[in-house]
């Protein structure tokens, strides 16, 4: 694990809504990331602007949305470079809908970053289902795909990009950072956490 504090990077690109989703999920995976292990946090999210250098200070990013996906050229290679030099990103389409904007333009622009084969679903085998806890049927499923929301389908895998047989990017279509968008203070009236998925996310990018 790093020395340093982990810090939870939110990418901010121009096209889209970055802005507009998911305000108390990054607080909510800290509080787990303290709760569960010994990670050393920074609680306070950081919001990076995708074609500033800043980016490959971070080892993990966050991007998300409902629109348009549509990366200029310097956020399209900053994008290429962190992924390919190691760095993590993981996307959540808050749409919850493999044919709407978000899903089809990023989908599109993961394309022209790393070619047209190179997003493929993951098997439930894969060490991220067993990186802290086990999900044994793959990813958990989500509040807004059991009650029809979005497409109206319950999307039993995830997709990523691989680099030298690591995961680089990390794409959902299931709406973790909705379904996580709430005081973590709230956990305590679950049944089950439901964020300890994110734990496995959060500590398969640092390790």
């Amino acid at each position: 694990m790093p020395a340093a504090a982990f810090t939870f990077v939110r990418l901010k690109y121009h096209s889209g809504d970055w802005d507009a989703v998911d305000e108390r999920m990054p607080a909510n995976l800290l509080h787990s990331l303290v709760q569960y292990t010994k990670v050393p946090v920074d609680p306070k999210e950081k919001v990076v602007a995708l074609d500033s250098p800043e980016l490959f200070n971070y080892p993990f990013c966050y991007l998300s949305g409902h629109r348009l996906v549509q990366f200029s050229s310097t956020e399209k290679q900053n994008f290429t470079q962190y992924v390919r030099n190691g760095g993590f990103v993981f996307v959540d389409d808050c749409n919850h809908d493999i044919d709407g904007l978000f899903a089809r333009s990023f989908e599109e622009q993961m394309r022209q970053c790393f070619g047209s084969s190179a997003l493929k679903k993951i098997p439930k085998t894969h060490p991220i289902y067993s990186q802290f806890f086990t999900f044994k049927d793959g990813p958990p499923n989500t509040g807004f795909e059991l009650n029809g929301w979005g497409d109206d389908l319950v999307h039993d895998y995830l997709k990523a990009i691989e680099i030298k047989g690591r995961i680089g990017v990390l794409y959902s279509n299931k709406d973790y950072g909705c379904e996580w968008d709430y005081d973590f203070r709230n956990k305590r009236f679950l049944a089950e956490d439901n964020t300890k998925f994110g734990v496995n996310i959060l500590l398969y990018a640092l390790t």
